[in-house]
């Protein structure tokens, strides 16, 4: 069983009842799992488009990497997520961020997730969950990663 953290976002439709609907269905492959708050917090990347909300899970699967990714597409796709244009507005969103301590690049997956460190509303509902735990990447922790943020890279809304 590997430990896995995945953060979830949705900024169209209902988009609370969006991310119950997606913990639901990630509960078919993934036992343990432990919620953070949902947090508000403004789009980055394409900036004209209305506020997303955003959570993490922690839980442990048996799924390899690959898998799990195959498993939360088609969890998105179940929700109903249109592919508009990248950092676009989506129904749903799920990206892995760690699976255990491996590194992993390959052409359609990188672990941890690329911009994890950059974004508070990822770090900080994983901090919620587990402040100490590390990035296998830099070795810092995620409240330490959390806690370098400058304030102009802060999206969630107060």
């Amino acid at each position: 069983m590997a430990t896995v953290f995945l953060a979830l976002g949705s900024n169209v439709g209902d988009s609370g009842a969006n991310i119950r609907q997606a913990v639901e269905l990630l509960k078919e492959k993934i036992s343990d799992i432990t919620e953070a708050p949902i947090y508000s917090s403004k789009a980055v990347g394409y900036t004209d488009q209305p506020d997303f909300l955003n959570t993490a899970v922690r839980g442990e699967t048996e799924l390899g990497p690959e898998e799990l990714l195959e498993f939360v597409k088609s969890i998105e796709k179940r929700i109903g997520r249109i592919f508009r244009f990248r950092w676009g507005p989506r129904e749903i969103d799920i990206d892995i961020i760690f699976y255990g301590d491996q590194l992993l690049a390959s052409q359609r997956l990188t672990i941890p997730h690329p911009s994890f460190a950059q974004r508070d509303f990822v770090l900080r509902p994983i901090c919620d969950i587990d402040p100490n735990w590390k990035d296998p990447a830099s070795g810092r922790t995620c409240q330490e990663l959390l806690d370098s943020l400058p304030d102009s890279e802060l999206a969630i809304l107060d």
